[in-house]
Formats: structure tokens, C-alpha cells, sequence
């Protein structure tokens, strides 16, 4: 692990996350001269190396309020060799050792994998539902869907921080009367209603695949997701958790 600054080691970013999110060249979620910039200024531009190999790498800018908080803008990994967890918390000591507080980032909320490592993995708490954030994306992971995403705070001083590296998951206690309020059935999403101070919102087992072999069911999670979700966050709710991999917990009222 390891900060990047040379010209030559960007451009093997760009080819890096080019590979990971499947877009032509020249559309890279960040590119060589902003990276550049970035780094240039100090803020976090960082790589993964796997026996000389960049493997993984993700780029960081300052954020409001100022002097406590960094905003991470892109995280990129090739599967299977732990490098998007061990750059979260080479970026978690980075943002430490310069006295920040909190690590903000935004990612799909239909996303399994990710809502899981975001939660329950790192700790982090989606507070804010952003529709359409990004616009129309039509790389090989978004597939031209609205890139409504979530925006995640990882507070670094939380009490019982998770270490990712020894695989425990972030405990959330959730009632056993529950309700969920958003589930499948038959690969679409079912939408409930509950004024229960605590429900569970599923999330679809794979919404990549969805979205290549049923462009219709992965439309319809989405607004399903802005509804349930968008609509809780807005009224206030929070999310606490994400629980046996398959659903966020919410609860009105929560401090958490």
C-alpha cells in the first residue's frame, strides 16, 4: 500500500478502473491529470500492489467541514485479493494521522456486496438517498441505469470500530417483529408499508446480472429502492444496520 504521484503509475489507475467498470478508453471514473492535481495538493491518491502488480487503488479529496472530513471519490479492486478492504483502512489511518474525523463516499444501494461491506464490515451509515446522482452511466457495472446512490459516513473514532481484517461483522440488533417493507418475489421488487419503529428493506441478491439479463426488473428496483429507502431517509429515518446480508435495517427516530 502505498500513495501515488508519478504520471506513470496514474495512467496504470486509469487503465486499472478503465478494466474494472468495462468503459471505453478515455472514460475513466477519474483521470491522469485530475489524479495529478489531486495528489499534487495532498490529498489521498493511493494504490494496492500485489507482487509488484497494482491491484487495486482509490482516489480521496478533502471535504466540508474543513479539517475534518475527506471525501472518497472512487475505490477500484481486482477480485479476490483483499484489496479494496486493506485501502479503506490505509485510507481510514491516512485520514487519522491528519487529524480527520470522518470518511464520506457514495455507492449503489442496490449493490449486496457493498451495502455489507459498507455496514456491516467497515461501520459506515448511509445518511442521505442521491437520485440520479451521477446521471445516465452506461459502463458494464451501471449499465445506463440512474445512478441513484447513497452517501455513506464512516465516522473513524466510532466506539468498537470494526477491524475488517479479523472478518467480524458490525452486530445490529433487530426485533423480532420487524417488518420488511421492501422484498422479492420472483426476481421483482414488492413494496410493503409499516409505521413499525424499526423495518428491514431487502436488497436484490445481484443487480449487475439484472441489469444484462432483465433491464425491466432491474428498472424497477430501482424506483422500488428510491421509494422505500429514498423515502425513509427523507422522513428522517436512519439506517442502522445491515443485517444477514440481505436487508438494511431502518429505524425511525435512531441517533445511530
Amino acid at each position: 500500500m502505498r500513495e501515488l504521484h508519478e504520471l506513470g503509475e496514474l495512467e496504470d489507475v486509469v487503465a486499472l478502473f478503465e478494466g474494472i467498470w468495462g468503459s471505453a478508453p478515455g472514460s475513466s471514473p477519474v483521470s491522469v491529470e485530475q489524479m495529478r492535481a489531486l495528489a499534487h495538493a495532498g490529498n489521498y491518491v493511493a494504490g494496492a500492489f500485489e507482487d509488484g502488480r497494482l491491484v487495486g487503488a482509490s482516489v480521496a479529496f478533502f471535504a466540508a467541514p474543513v479539517g475534518e472530513s475527506l471525501h472518497s471519490h472512487v475505490t477500484g479492486a481486482l477480485p479476490g485479493r483483499r484489496a479494496g478492504p486493506a485501502l479503506k483502512l490505509h485510507q481510514r489511518e491516512w485520514a487519522l494521522a491528519r487529524g480527520l474525523r470522518r470518511i464520506t463516499w457514495t455507492f449503489d444501494p442496490l449493490v449486496r456486496r457493498n451495502a455489507h461491506f459498507n455496514l456491516a464490515k467497515l461501520g459506515g451509515r448511509p445518511v442521505e438517498y442521491l437520485t440520479s446522482f451521477y446521471g445516465r452511466m452506461d459502463d458494464a457495472i451501471n449499465g445506463g441505469d440512474d445512478t441513484d446512490r447513497a452517501l455513506v459516513v464512516w465516522e473513524l473514532d466510532r466506539p468498537g470500530h470494526p477491524d475488517h481484517s479479523d472478518g467480524r461483522d458490525d452486530a445490529v440488533v433487530v426485533p423480532a417483529d420487524a417488518p420488511t417493507v421492501l422484498w422479492e418475489r420472483e426476481g421483482l421488487p414488492v413494496v410493503g408499508h409499516s409505521d413499525a419503529a424499526t423495518v428491514l428493506v431487502d436488497v436484490p441478491p445481484d443487480i449487475e446480472s439484472l441489469r444484462r439479463t432483465d433491464p425491466g426488473a432491474a428498472k424497477a428496483w430501482r424506483l422500488a429502492m428510491r421509494e422505500v429507502l429514498g423515502g425513509l431517509l427523507a422522513e428522517g429515518a436512519r439506517v442502522t444496520g445491515f443485517h444477514a446480508r440481505t436487508s438494511y435495517v431502518v429505524t425511525r427516530g435512531a441517533t445511530a
